[in-house]
Formats: structure tokens, sequence, C-alpha cells
């Protein structure tokens, strides 16, 4: 929760139930602000951001200052290599760091350092990426700092040792360790895997800390760089309100220089991760802003339109609601949290999601990850973020919001007695965009409930669902190592058969088939067929 196609992810509804498109006409909608939209034109529908800075739905408001220094910088050309240096220095001066990077994203300033950590700026080396032969190829990482980010380092070809321990950590580290990727959080600054904790031990043996503090502002000096980390990841579309895909890597002359070498517009593995002059400098108009704007008015202004929508919603029989005001420094943003009595208001927080996301104006509220459903939220809540917000959106929000708690569409669900016993193995076949793929469910029944195991191409994980007549729905998630998989399967059943649709969350959908498992005593022949 967070960094990362929603729509069709959307349209497979898991547990909560099937919302019946009657109930969303219900709803009267409310004018969208007079101005053209540019999306519209081209049949995408364009929304209001409640969910925050995350990237799939658009993240923050670029800075004007920015769009003007990015529109200032496509009428001319430069070297971009000097242009890098330039800039470089002036956004060190500015952090009071060595040096720094514009990159295309933190994501991407992570991938670099990486390779910067490993290959040391030799082009040699840069070249053979992913194949680590004779070079540093393990990166340890915190336990706490296991996140679906951790791929922008794995992209490299680098192995990730997880510690959870300074006895682990001084285990780990050796010959092959290229660099310790940190997370920032409650776990970098205090307890006994903080960065100054590891810097005691890594800074000795020459090895490196690379802390990602992509949803986090900036401050003077750095804590990460203060505490002892050699290189820090932000992005620059979140907080900072630069470019959407830029970013910053700050730390390390040497170490900047040899991860720079590694992206674009330079040969070799990184070429992909080129960013443009007009991106370059939006991101130092970006941070020469962040050092200038008022942030406390910021933070009053966000306050003030979570106030005005709590206010809306007081008069409202059965609803709870809290203004969180947070205090640390990753994902500092005020959210009005807002909560039902399900007696009163019998919609789950994904029936209030999706309702909002299919009405007009179309919002997104909830920052519970990236993407949706991710998994559904089944409880009686929702949170709304104030920060990616324009002036009027909280006026639209919370009118939204009272005229669908104040009458709540009926939601039709899946009801009844289970038709069939789907306990046993199954042999599932799933149809991916360009592949299909031999998968296996193994369920549990009791009643109308399912539980059991999803075997999986990267492994097993536990699923659960339920049946309801000949109406199936199961769902499974893989959480392991970083990795975040949630798999939504609905459809029908005849007992033998199973067929549906599946959400694959942020990566689309499928189709999907299942059939029991034939089981033969041993050294039976099967039939052919």
């Amino acid at each position: 929760m967070k960094r990362r196609e929603l729509i069709k992810g959307l349209s497979i509804l898991p547990l909560a139930g099937a919302v019946s498109e009657s109930a969303f006409g219900a709803v009267p909608a409310i004018p969208q602000k007079a101005r053209k939209s540019i999306y519209q034109a081209i049949g995408v529908r364009p929304l209001i951001n409640a969910r925050g800075t995350v990237t799939i739905v658009g993240a923050s408001q670029i800075m004007p200052e920015v769009q003007q220094a990015m529109d200032d910088a496509v009428h001319e050309y430069v070297q971009i290599d000097e242009l890098m240096d330039a800039v470089g220095e002036r956004l060190g001066k500015l952090t009071g760091a060595e040096f720094a990077y514009v990159s295309c994203g933190a994501s991407a300033a992570i991938t670099a350092a990486t390779a910067g950590c490993v290959t040391g700026g030799d082009p040699d080396k840069l070249w053979m990426i992913p194949d680590l032969s004779g070079m540093k190829d393990e990166v340890i990482i915190p336990a706490y700092s296991r996140t679906a980010y951790d791929a922008a380092a794995k992209a490299v070809g680098v192995k990730m040792i997880e510690v959870s321990t300074m006895e682990d950590l001084k285990l780990a580290i050796g010959p092959q360790t290229a660099m310790i990727l940190v997370l920032a959080g409650s776990g970098s600054e205090n307890g006994p895997l903080s960065i100054q904790e590891i810097s005691s031990v890594a800074k000795p043996l020459g090895v490196p800390i690379l802390v990602d503090a992509a949803a986090e502002g900036l401050e003077v000096p750095n804590s990460h760089l203060s505490q002892g980390a050699d290189l820090v990841a932000y992005s620059g579309g979140k907080y900072l309100r630069g470019p959407q895909c830029a970013g910053l890597l700050i730390g390390r002359k040497d170490l900047i220089i040899a991860s720079r070498i590694n992206a674009g517009p330079h040969h070799g593995f990184g070429r992909g991760f080129k960013v443009g002059r007009e991106e370059i400098m939006g991101m130092l108009a970006a941070v020469e802003m962040w050092f200038k704007r008022d942030h406390a008015g910021e933070w009053m202004t966000w306050v003030s339109w979570g106030n005005h929508i709590q206010k809306r919603l007081s008069s409202i029989p059965g609803i709870s609601m809290e203004l969180i005001e947070p205090k640390a420094r990753s994902n500092r943003a005020p959210s009005l949290n807002v909560k039902w009595d399900q007696s009163v208001i019998p919609l789950t927080g994904e029936d209030m999601e999706k309702l909002l996301w299919d009405g007009n104006p179309r919002i997104a509220v909830s920052g519970a990850g990236s993407f949706l459903p991710f998994p559904p939220n089944l409880q009686p809540n929702i949170s709304v973020a104030t920060t990616s917000l324009q002036a009027g959106d909280e006026k639209i929000i919370a009118e939204r919001l009272f005229t669908i708690f104040s009458n709540p569409p009926m939601i039709k669900r899946a009801t009844g007695a289970a038709a069939f016993n789907l306990s046993g193995q199954w042999d599932l076949k799933m149809k991916f965009s360009a592949s299909t793929v031999d998968q296996t469910l193994i369920i549990e029944q009791k009643d109308t409930s399912l539980i059991g195991t999803h075997v999986a191409s990267i492994g097993a994980r536990d699923l659960d669902g339920t049946l309801h007549g000949s109406e199936v729905t199961i769902r499974s998630s893989y959480t392991k190592a970083g990795v975040r998989i949630n798999f939504s399967f609905t459809g029908t059943t005849d007992g033998n058969m199973m067929q549906g649709k599946v959400s694959l969350s942020e990566y689309g959908d499928a189709e999907w088939t299942a059939k029991r498992h034939d089981y033969r005593p041993a050294g039976s022949p099967r039939s052919r067929g």
C-alpha cells in the first residue's frame, strides 16, 4: 500500500459479492468541475484522486514551476551528461549531499544504484548484467524492508539475503555483498537493524547502504545520510510534486557516478531507464520549490478539506470518523478514516470503493496498496486522502459520500446453500494473455465456506472462498519475500468442472477452468484423450 490494469482488476469482485449495475444508477451523478478533459477525448474517464500519491491514479499535482521548467527545457538541446553533472552538483548543494542523480523514478534509482554497487562503474561489468559471474552478487535486506519494490534491485540479477537480527547481518556480510537495501520507516530509524546500527557493521567493511525513501520529502541535513547511509532514493512524483516519471538519488558522488552510467542514455543494461532533459530540469525545479513551499500552509489546507468532508457526514446515523495526521516521514499525509455500522449501512469498504469508482464523477479512495482489489476490503471502512486533491474536490467527495451513506443501495450477493461439495484436488488451467499454465487447487469445504491451497508457478499459497448454489468464489494471495500476487476467481461449477474469470489485481484479468483430479492406483494406465 501500495506503489503498482486497475479498471479491469475491479471488474471481478471477490468474496464480497457482485454489485448490481442498478445499484450504481440509483445514486445521482454530481456534475464534474467544468473543464475540458484530454482523457475524455480518447474515451478514458478522469478521476478525483482521494487515494493519495499512488502511481496508478496519477500520484500528485505537479507544481506550476515544475511544469514551466519542463516547458522551457524542451526548446533547446543539451548534452545530457553535462546537464546531469551540473544538475547533480546543484541538487547536492540543495539537499546537503555530495552529489545527486535524476532518475526516471525512485524504482529506477534503486535499480541503477544496485548496478552501480555491483559494477563499481566498470563498463565491462555493466555489459555483463544480468550475468554477475565474478562480481559481488548479493544484496542484504532487513526483514522489515521486504516489499514489492525489491524487484528494482533483483532486476540486476542479485540474490536478496534477508536478515532479522544483527547476528544475522554479521553472518551475511561477506565478499559477495554488493550493498544493503533498507526501506525508510520506523524500523530504519529505531531498533536493532536501524540504519545507524547497520552502518556500524557495514561501514568498516566498505559495504554501501541504500535507503528507499520514495514516499518522503527532503530534509537538510538528510536524516538517512546522517545515520550512515551512502545513497538515498526518492520519488519525484509524490510529495516533491515533480514530474511523475522522475526520481532522485542522492549521496556519495563516486557511487552516484557509478550508478548513473548504468542508466540511459548510455547503452547496455539500463538503456531503458533514460530520463529526458525536460524531466531533469523539472526535477531540479521541484527540489528548488520544495525549499520554498509553505509546508505548514499546505498541511492546513489538506486538513481543512478533511474537516469539510467530516462535517458534511457528521449528521448521518451509524458513521464514525477520525482525521489522521501522521507524524512519520514516510507517507506523511492527512487522511479521513470513515467507519460505519453495517446494521445501519449494509456496505463493505469494497462496495463503497466500487460505488465511488463507478459513479460520476469517478472518485478513487483508500490507499491500501497501489492497486485494487489488494486484497478486497471487506470491513465497513474507507480512507479519504487529501494531499492529491484539487480545490473543490473535497466538496464533490463530501456530497457523493453523503448521498450514498444517506440512502445506501441494495447490493446483490450470492446466497443459499452449496449445491455441490468441492473438496479435493483440482487440475487448474489459467489462460493468461499470451500463455496457458497448469496449476493446482486443493480445496476443503465446510457448508458454503472453502479453504485450501492454490499451487501456482511461484509457489503455494492459502486460498479461501465460498460456494452458494453453483456460484463459486475463490481468493488467494502470495506475499512472501516482497512478492505480492492476489488472484480473485469467480465462476460456476457442476461439481466436477469449474470455470470463469479471475482478476489478477494489478496484472489484469485471465480465464480459468478446473477439473477434478483423476486419481488412479499406482501403475494403472490413464486413458488417452
